[in-house]
């Protein structure tokens, strides 16, 4: 499966990099901003992107899961406050809150690359906060 990563600290870019290609799949780019995003995008049209909110240019991560949506490219993001993400996900299939461990990507990772795939039996891992639970959730005044 080919990934973009749109990230604008290096280091978890490149970890989050090691661990896509550890589980078989192909980073197409690493975006710092919107502008590398689109670019990238055009450039190899992914399969999946995991996104960060703040990026370079500011909280425009949001702006790149509308870009990714209206392309039909599934995402999910990746961020140190979940809370961000507006009640729609503007398409994502979920969020994955950092920090992150190793072992919860790799879980992620797998279950996202089944669902892309058609799998529609999988337990999603508890690293990932899929959009749908969180709508309910907030509904209720509580966030995962």
């Amino acid at each position: 499966m080919k990934v973009l990563i749109v990230e604008d600290e290096m280091l978890l870019a490149i970890e989050l990099e090691s661990e896509v290609e550890r589980a078989g799949h192909h980073v197409t780019a690493i975006a710092m901003s919107r502008s590398q995003a689109q670019a990238a995008i055009s450039l190899e049209r992914p399969e999946l992107a995991f996104v960060d909110i703040q990026l370079q240019d500011g909280p425009t991560g949001i702006d790149v899961g509308r870009d990714l949506a209206s392309e039909r490219i599934p995402f999910v993001f990746v961020s140190g406050n979940i809370k961000k993400i507006p009640n729609d996900f503007v398409g994502a299939l979920g969020a994955i809150e950092k920090p992150y461990t190793v072992a919860g990507m790799k879980s992620a990772i797998a279950y996202l690359s089944g669902v892309i795939d058609g799998l529609s039996d999988l337990p999603p891992p508890t690293s990932l906060v899929l959009a749908e639970d969180v709508k309910i959730i907030r509904g209720k005044h509580r966030v995962l």
